[in-house]
């Protein structure tokens, strides 16, 4: 299924996926300039900082933020809503540049998956979260709205850096919230560049400036003064979990992405080709950098060796113990502080054929997955590694699999996995795995809306306990009580 080609992403009900995609890769294709030549558009984006939203300080971005914020408040739903187009509508017809510019300047995961991230921005919700609500009873009236906080600080990751961006100011700016971005540094000219230009797009059609800002040079040190700016109202974190740590000492609300170790488990009652077909769809999308997507799997004994033929027959590769031995040893390294092994930042991201040199095996380009068989305690099943190699572990029954599932999660509450036709397993997992996403039967993107039922954000807080973030998880419940009966009708 996944040899030849990158993975199919299903369409949504009201996007034609495969044709947006199949239009801005032949754009691409037709327009892709000589290596380097695209770097102006990156240095245009730093090049006058103090306009369309990019600033030189910290406190130059808040400032102009927090003087925007009224403005915006002031909008109506409908009027916020063509702020929400502006975004929409910029990241569908700019995806193959801007994912070009992302991964240029990243040099991990897919070019081709970096586009299909940005047009299916139109399943993130906008201002149609937002309704107020009335309640009339013999007392009385009572109004219930939403009520912006004001200025959010956001930390993007590398991994995803426009299209987070570009989601999250979906939801913050349909709140009625203005925000400033601290991106992580090895991915600031791409979102800079992106923020640029919708800042340009939404002050010619509304008049409004600096809705969203950045620093021109973000950092380390920038990231901190943000989360202990007084003008900040709440924070929001994409990242690791050294960054949520660190927002957490600031004495202010943070809504955090943490990480996750989405396990999968598969039984004896699976359809096993629609299994595979979802598992490698997962745990390849661009390399595996999916917070949500398969990172590994639990598979029962009775049903293990069809499983893995199936694999096979599906384009994955297989390597054998030698193989994945000398894989590991080159994916995950000793920390300098700890001595314990940690990723490899060199491999996270890298192609299957990539992590085959490090194995000592030829893979083709054309492949999108490595698996093998490995045993519980492995690094790659217990650490989220973030790279195409899947790890396969044998069990001796669904009950095994699920509490094995349950260690390698790690309590981390994010997204975990089954492929099964029986009701009460799938069941007694998702209450036992407690997590903010639970799928089954499904690619792990259904969660997010891609051929299912959920809404797309590139921030599941599961740290913090919002899940999947939308206009409302950045909003304060706002109530007005009208005393006495009122017969409306």
């Amino acid at each position: 299924m996944m040899s030849s080609s990158p993975p199919h992403i299903p369409p949504y009900r009201d996007l034609d996926i495969s044709a947006i995609v199949a239009e801005v890769t032949r754009r691409l294709s037709a327009e892709r300039p000589a290596e380097g030549a695209g770097d102006n558009s990156t240095r245009d984006a730093v090049r006058s900082a103090g306009s369309d939203g990019v600033f030189p300080t910290v406190d130059d971005a808040v400032a102009a933020a927090l003087r925007a914020q009224p403005k915006l408040a002031a909008l109506s739903l409908d009027q916020r809503g063509v702020i929400v187009d502006i975004i929409k509508t910029y990241c569908l017809e700019n995806a193959a540049e801007l994912a070009r510019m992302e991964y240029r300047e990243t040099r991990i995961g897919r070019e081709d998956h970096k586009i299909q991230k940005l047009t299916i921005m139109n399943k993130v919700l906008g201002v149609e979260a937002l309704r107020t609500k009335v309640r009339v009873g013999d007392a009385g009236t009572e109004f219930i709205a939403a009520a912006p906080f004001g200025v959010i600080g956001m930390v993007t990751p590398a991994t995803h850096s426009v299209p987070t961006m570009a989601g999250n100011a979906i939801n913050v700016l349909a709140a009625g919230n203005t925000a400033v971005f601290s991106p992580h540094p090895a991915a600031s000219r791409c979102l800079t560049h992106a923020l640029r230009q919708i800042n340009q797009r939404i002050r010619a059609k509304t008049g409004l400036e600096n809705l969203i800002t950045v620093m021109a040079k973000p950092s380390i040190e920038a990231a901190g003064e943000l989360f202990k700016h007084p003008d900040i109202a709440l924070l929001t974190i994409t990242g690791g979990p050294g960054v949520v740590k660190a927002a957490m000492k600031a004495g202010k609300r943070v809504i955090a992405a943490a990480p996750g170790n989405p396990p999968v488990v598969v039984d004896e009652t699976a359809d096993i080709p629609a299994a595979v077909k979802n598992i490698i769809f997962g745990a390849s999308f661009d390399n595996n950098l999916l917070c949500l997507g398969d990172k590994e799997v639990f598979v029962v004994e009775a049903i293990a060796d069809e499983f893995l033929a199936a694999m096979r027959r599906a384009g994955a590769v297989e390597l054998t113990p030698a193989q994945i031995e000398c894989l590991t040893r080159a994916a995950f390294v000793p920390d300098k502080a700890s001595g314990l092994r940690v990723v490899n930042r060199e491999y996270i991201g890298q192609s299957a054929a990539f992590l085959g040199r490090a194995a000592g095996v030829v893979v083709p380009d054309s492949v999108d997955l490595l698996f093998g068989v490995t045993d519980e305690s492995h690094i790659f099943v217990q650490e989220e590694q973030m790279m195409p190699f899947l790890p396969i572990v044998r069990v001796k029954d669904v009950d095994a699999a699920i509490a094995a599932a349950l260690r390698a999660e790690h309590g981390y509450h994010h997204s975990a996995l089954i492929h099964t036709r029986n009701d009460e397993t799938a069941r007694r997992m998702a209450r036992i795995m407690n997590t903010t996403l639970f799928i089954r039967n499904a690619a792990c993107t259904a969660a997010l809306g891609v051929d299912g039922p959920g809404y797309l954000s590139y921030s599941i807080a599961t740290a913090t306990g919002e899940g999947v973030t939308t206009p409302l998880t950045f909003t304060r419940q706002r109530q007005m009580i009208i005393g006495g009966r009122y017969d409306y009708f």
